[in-house]
């Protein structure tokens, strides 16, 4: 029977990173003191570079497939209004309840005051007749916010032929409602853009990880949510779109603005 867990790329568990936990032996005194107590060796944290504006997002495979993290990024740079801007990913594919177990993910977190967190990954079951704990996720979200970081959800969009976008969306709006955290509407962008152009494929081959539109369309729809700004006149992305015309991200950043309109993305995010 298949996981009630959305399932993602068929390496997912070759590409999680282990987590080891050195013990260091502390040698006893010749008078029989007892050995002084050592601490736990805490993971290293990876140099991220400074900016104006600086990114974390953590989450599995559909935060970077098709390039979506470096589109992000670039809107960001194209609408800063001449501000750097630094987007940096957590290392492996995790789901939030690892992250928050997860050393080094943790390190990552706690090494600086972020701009924003990008957050995805959270569990839910794809049968809709199954519970996943939504506490890490909130933990998470307080963390970054506790930093004066802005906390963002990324809810995924419904695998294809799939009605679920409003399950997803709902159980990202329950973390938000608990601890306040902007809520992208992604998925709501995705049935948009596929009533109005079904000539552009959002979805891979397996139904489930995004084509090089759905990516962009994604990034988009965050673009809105961080910055708070309508994308459709943002400039496109020829080098880092993957094949998707000019012509097609326009129609997709009007996308991304019509449904930003429709479900406010900075409508849960904290005062």
């Amino acid at each position: 029977m298949p996981s009630p867990v959305r399932l993602h790329r068929p390496f997912f568990i070759l590409a999680l990173l282990a987590v080891c936990t050195a013990c260091g032996g502390g040698g006893g005194g010749g008078s029989g003191a007892a050995a002084p107590a050592t601490s736990t060796p805490q993971p290293a944290v990876p140099a991220t570079p400074n900016a104006d504006i600086t990114v974390l997002m953590m989450g599995n495979s559909h935060t970077t497939v098709q390039g979506l993290n470096m589109q992000l990024e670039q809107l960001l740079r194209n609408g800063s209004g001449g501000k750097t801007v630094a987007l940096t990913v957590a290392s492996g594919f995790m789901y939030l309840d690892e992250r928050l177990a997860d050393a080094g993910s943790m390190a990552l977190l706690r090494s600086r005051s972020w701009s924003v967190v990008v957050l995805q990954a959270q569990k839910y079951s794809t049968s809709g007749q199954f519970f996943y704990s939504t506490a890490e996720a909130e933990e998470l979200v307080r963390i970054a916010r506790t930093a004066g970081s802005l906390p963002v959800m990324f809810p995924e969009w419904p695998r294809e032929g799939v009605d679920e976008t409003a399950r997803i969306y709902d159980l990202h709006v329950s973390i938000a409602q608990k601890q306040p955290a902007c809520v992208a509407p992604i998925g709501q962008a995705w049935e948009l853009s596929l009533q109005r152009h079904p000539e552009l494929r959002l979805h891979s081959e397996d139904g489930n990880h995004s084509a090089p539109a759905g990516a962009f369309l994604a990034a988009v729809m965050l673009y809105a949510t961080i910055s708070g700004t309508q994308p459709a006149q943002l400039l496109a992305l020829p080098d880092l779109a993957n094949g998707v015309d000019a012509a097609s991200q326009a129609k997709l950043r009007q996308v991304a603005a019509d449904t930003a309109l429709a479900y406010p993305p900075r409508r849960y995010c904290p005062a």
